[in-house]
Formats: structure tokens, C-alpha cells, sequence
């Protein structure tokens, strides 16, 4: 029996007058792939930026193994096990691309109580998560010197050394050709075989199919599918919202 790893319960945020998340219910259990899909402005960035503390929600309440979220600054949420890339890869652009996998070992892995790892096994875990995502020939290289799909790679290479229990890949996909999301959906595959819970946000519905055990539909704020991938796509309030009446 999975445990759960993610509970959110009644979540509800807003910007003004302006209803971002309304009263949002999730179980995540601890090696789900879930996939987040919703039309622009549905809410999803919303909803993860609550999760991973760069907003506040308004009311309801969000549990990461069991540990309340709230009034967790971002850095805490990451320390528990949350970490998430961007939609828009954001690394230090003045650092290397190992460089750039350093800053969560030092700061994330070694931020956790009981956890300190050498200058030794810091370089070895680089070494290990640059070939995990075939970088190891860029790693003295700079961002500005990467493919759009290296820098993809990037961003989850740098999520990963954050050494999470959920991972939350916003659109790690777009503007990537078939052959490029292919090779992220394996990455993907094999970092959860490895024991990482992914939140899979995605609107190229190929890969969120091939990926997803459940799905989950975000509209306007509500949540209004959760279930099997098959039977959510072929709900005809999905299919309304995707496709209009």
C-alpha cells in the first residue's frame, strides 16, 4: 500500500477579485505519476507555485508527508523533498553547468539535518547527474552556451540535485521536437523508477498519455477530472473545455 506523499485540501487562492484556485483536493501517493494538464490560465502554475512556496495560498491546507506547508519559506519546502524545474530554465548564468549543481547539494542536501557531504561526494553526485542527462561533456561549459533541449536537461539535472521525493516538471517539453521529447520522457521514466513521485505539467498530450498513471484537468481554477488517463480524456466536460461546445 502506497503512502501519501502530497495532500491538499480545500486550496483556494486569489489576486484581488480575480479567483485563481478554488477549493482544490489532491492525493499524490509517494512513486505516482500524475499528470497536471489544464488550458492557459487554468491555474496550474498557480497551484504549483502554492505548493513549492512562491505564493501564499488563501485557504485550505497542503501536507508533504505529513509535515503542514504552511508558512514554509520556499528553501524549507525544498529541504523536505519538493523541488520543481521551470517552465523558462533559470540557471546562474555566470556559473558552469556543474557549477550550477553544486548550488543544491551545498545549500539543499547539505541544508538537512544529519546530511553533510564532502567536496568528494558533492563532485561525484555533479559527475553522476551530468551523465544521467548525457551533459557530461558540457559540464565546464556556460548556460548561454547550450541547446534549448540541453538546457531542459539542465533544469531537471538541477531539480534532481536537490535529491527530491517529488518532482514537479513544469512544461519540460515545450518547443522540443518529437525525437527531444522522447528523450525527456525517458528521463522522466527513469528518475521515477528510481523512487521520485512526478507531477508531470504538460500540454503536448502525447507525452503526457505515455507518461501519466492518473490525470488530473484544471479549469479556471477548478479542479474537473481526476482519474485514468483514458477515461479523463474522454470526459465531456474535458472535451468541452478543450474543445468548446
Amino acid at each position: 500500500m502506497s503512502e501519501t506523499l502530497l495532500k491538499v485540501e480545500g486550496l483556494g487562492k486569489r489576486f484581488g477579485g480575480f479567483i485563481a484556485l478554488d477549493n482544490i483536493e489532491l492525493e499524490v501517493q509517494a512513486g505516482e505519476r500524475v499528470g497536471l494538464i489544464g488550458p492557459n490560465g487554468s491555474g496550474k502554475s498557480t497551484f504549483v507555485n502554492c505548493l513549492s512556496g512562491i505564493l501564499r495560498h488563501d485557504s485550505g491546507s497542503a501536507q508533504f508527508g505529513g509535515v503542514a506547508l504552511e508558512g514554509l519559506p520556499a528553501y524549507r519546502r525544498t529541504r523536505l523533498g519538493i523541488a520543481r524545474s521551470f517552465q523558462l530554465p533559470k540557471p546562474f548564468r555566470s556559473l558552469t553547468v556543474a557549477e550550477n549543481l553544486r548550488i543544491p547539494l551545498l545549500y539543499t542536501v547539505n541544508g538537512r539535518g544529519g546530511v553533510h557531504l564532502t567536496e568528494a561526494q558533492i563532485a561525484a553526485r555533479c559527475d553522476e547527474l551530468l551523465r544521467m542527462v548525457a551533459l557530461d561533456g558540457k559540464a565546464k561549459a556556460r548556460p548561454r552556451d547550450l541547446t534549448q533541449i540541453e538546457m531542459r536537461k539542465l533544469e531537471l539535472a538541477r531539480a534532481m540535485a536537490a535529491a527530491p521525493k517529488l518532482l514537479i516538471a513544469d512544461e519540460a517539453m515545450a518547443g522540443l521536437s518529437h525525437s527531444e521529447i522522447d528523450d525527456i520522457l525517458a528521463l522522466l521514466f527513469k528518475l521515477n523508477e528510481g523512487g521520485i513521485t512526478v507531477i508531470l505539467i504538460e500540454h503536448i498530450m502525447r507525452a503526457v498519455m505515455a507518461f501519466s498513471q492518473r490525470l488530473v484537468v484544471l479549469v479556471a481554477g477548478h479542479k474537473i477530472a481526476d482519474g485514468l488517463p483514458q477515461d479523463v480524456v474522454s470526459n465531456p466536460e474535458v472535451e468541452r473545455a478543450y474543445l468548446g461546445e
